[in-house]
């Protein structure tokens, strides 16, 4: 079967896009077909289930925690795939935050995401995820390593927690560093774009403003990733020394890990 790996127009899931193409630092490339990213899969329509089971897909790795699923639901079922649920953040972090971006008015907003406070908050967010995940994003590489690929990976948008685990899974396999940013930027396409949604009655509720406000925390901002990227030098020195130290990646596995995403040499 030829795999349908070009980027379809899917109802139901947001900012799917195969890494296939990426190009790595020793000149090679991630093979098309064997890696991919979105925002969840609970409202695929049956034509983007369809789609999907064209990919041949081995894994289906979901970030969101309980939270998530119970507003969006459960990924809708690929015959014959695995689904492989690993949450990338606590429910319980940042609730009352969070409770405020749904319901909060025009100066509750102003107040917590305001002069800069959004963004901060998203670099921090990222920083924090590097050094409080590792076990987490060392289980997704051994896995992948072994066997779950072609994979899929995605969390609520497949902007953040989905963006920085592919990041890492491409650093790993020694993408170039400018083409796993600018991979990560077209999250920011108006089509791939998380739909905002609040609760908020208030006639300012989704006001210009507020969407302004907002947008931070919606946004993919290559200065969020490069947080993450700071994070790993500071605490670990390098890139290799994460990879080895921080998620207990054996040089063999690494090996398998490139033979499975990558063309050959």
């Amino acid at each position: 079967m030829t795999r349908a790996t070009t980027e379809p127009e899917l109802t139901g899931v947001r900012n799917f896009r195969d890494l296939g193409g990426l190009p790595t630092v020793d000149g090679r490339s991630v093979r098309p077909g064997r890696l991919f990213r979105s925002g969840h899969l609970a409202h695929a329509t049956p034509e983007d289930a369809a789609f999907l089971t064209t990919l041949e897909l081995h894994t289906v790795f979901d970030f969101r925690n309980e939270a998530d699923r119970r507003i969006e639901g459960a990924d809708v079922e690929l015959p014959g795939v695995r689904n492989v649920n690993i949450p990338l953040n606590d429910p319980a972090d940042g609730k009352e935050f969070w409770k405020l971006v749904r319901d909060g008015d025009l100066a509750q907003l102003r107040g917590i995401l305001g002069d800069g406070k959004a963004a901060a908050r998203m670099s921090d967010s990222y920083r924090k995820m590097i050094v409080a995940r590792t076990a987490e994003h060392s289980r997704i590489l051994h896995e992948m390593a072994e066997d779950s690929v072609p994979a899929l990976m995605h969390c609520a948008a497949g902007k953040d927690r989905a963006g920085l685990a592919i990041a890492i899974s491409l650093l790993a396999v020694g993408v170039e560093r400018e083409a796993i940013e600018a991979d990560y930027v077209k999250s920011n396409a108006p089509h791939r774009r998380y739909k905002v949604q609040r609760s908020s009655t208030a006639p300012d509720g989704m006001s210009p403003e507020v969407m302004e406000l907002l947008a931070p925390l919606f946004d993919a901002r290559v200065e969020y990733l490069r947080a993450a990227f700071g994070t790993i030098e500071e605490t670990w020195g390098s890139v290799e020394a994460y990879l080895a130290e921080g998620l207990t990646l054996a040089p063999e596995t690494r090996e398998r890990l490139r033979a499975r995403l990558l063309t050959t040499a």
